[in-house]
This record gives C-alpha cells, structure tokens and sequence, in this order.
C-alpha cells in the first residue's frame, strides 16, 4: 500500500546549528546538549579526523579535511551557525581560513570557533587579562596565546597539565581543574579565567571555581556554545557562570 502523508516544518524552528566534534574529543557534544536550549533548536554533529597527540603539525593536519567533514552534515539544510570544535586548532589554521573551508562543505550563514568565541565572550563581559589553563604542550599554548594577545586579550598567567594524548585530558577531573585554576587566580592581576579545551570537563567546575576566586570563567565549550546561540539570538540553557546568564 501507499500512504499519503503531509510535511511537517523542520526541527529547527529557533535554530539549526552544525558543529564540527575532533574525532577523539569525548566531551563536546555531551557539554552542548546540556547547554543549548532544546525547544525549537537542532543541532548536528559531524565528526573530523585527527591525531590522538596534540601538537602544531597534527592541529594543521585537520585543514584538510574540513570541507569533508563538512559535507557530511544533512543535506538540503540551511545552517544558521556552524562551530568548529577546537580551540588549538583554530590558532593554528586560523578563524577565516576555518570559516571558509567549512563554507566549502555546508550552507551555513555563519561559522565560528572557540578562539573567534572567546574574544567576543571577553568584549561582552568587558575582560582583557585572563589567567589561562591549558592541558597541553608548551607549543600548542603558545600559539593559541599570541592569537588571543593580538586581538587584545592577554594572559599574563599561564597553568598547564603540559598533557598531549587527548584521551588522558578527557580524564583530567573536576578537583584537578579547580584546583588549578584557583591557584592561577593567586598568581596575578587578571579580569578572569580561561579553561582551554573542548575536551577538558569544566561545565560542572565553572560555578565552584567563580565562587572561590570571584572572577568569571570562560570554557573552550561554554564561549562556543554561548557565541552560537548568540549568533542566533538565542541564550544557554542552565547556568554555567556568569557568562551563560548574559
């Protein structure tokens, strides 16, 4: 038999977000279903292939294949927004080559990416120092570093675990990033902490850290999550510092 049937409108009434999830990141997608709003909003996710270790050669090896990765988003929709997960990467292949390769696979009226989100979380929350933790290699955090001071935001203070594998900073706990970040915090004058990485686990510790330390605290997932909803003129479900209640 054949039915008839009539169309329904599509899942993404408020928005139709992409995002762009490294293939050994274990975090992201999970830190994003907890602070989109769920009514109204789809969000897709496609994976990109990558290197187990961080470094500056296997960030720029993903340059590649960003269209692919792309492409593989559903077909025949429109994207309000895309992000591209990865705050390193970003320093190394850069926030318009980024944009313009992911433009090369998907319809979307806006990309953007932890680094891009970051600096606008800071222009909104009027923050120029921060004190940064970053889980990896002195190298990868140095690019990332200078990248941010030469869009006016520095970090006159710098923590790292000094870790490479990605599948041991998907394991770094809570109490290690608290305890870290509150140590910078003593270190020096600073407008707010950064805890870099979209695989590093931060959602839960944001609100401990700020009542300790008194400042704000960004995360490489809640400014992308934060930057995408804002492009769709749309606010984070849930509270996750001072940031997701602008």
């Amino acid at each position: 038999m054949t039915f008839a049937y009539t169309s329904a409108e599509r899942i993404g009434t408020k928005a139709t977000m992409g995002l762009i999830v490294l293939q050994p990141d274990e975090t992201i997608e999970h830190d994003f279903r907890r602070m989109l709003p769920v009514d109204g909003v789809a969000l897709y996710v496609s994976r990109i292939p990558s290197a187990t270790e961080v470094t500056g050669d296997t960030l720029a090896q993903m340059r590649a294949n960003l269209p692919g990765a792309a492409a593989l988003m559903p077909r025949g929709l429109q994207f309000d927004v895309t992000g591209y997960g990865c705050t390193s990467g970003t320093s190394v292949i850069g926030a318009d080559a980024i944009a313009d390769l992911i433009k090369e696979g998907v319809t979307t009226d806006a990309v953007t990416e932890p680094v891009s989100a970051l600096i606008a979380a800071c222009a909104a929350l009027n923050i120029q120092k921060i004190g940064f933790l970053s889980p990896y290699i002195a190298e990868v955090s140095q690019t990332l570093r200078d990248t941010l001071a030469e869009n006016g935001v520095t970090s006159p203070v710098f923590g790292s675990f000094d870790e490479a594998e990605e599948a041991k900073v998907a394991r770094i706990d809570g109490r290690s990033v608290i305890d870290a970040a509150t140590a910078l915090a003593k270190e020096g004058d600073v407008d707010a902490l950064f805890l870099s990485c979209t695989n590093l686990r931060t959602l839960d510790v944001i609100n401990p850290i700020e009542d300790a330390t008194g400042l704000p605290v960004l995360s490489s997932n809640l400014v992308l999550a934060w930057h995408m909803a804002r492009i769709c003129g749309l606010r984070l479900s849930g509270d996750f510092g001072t940031l997701s209640r602008l």
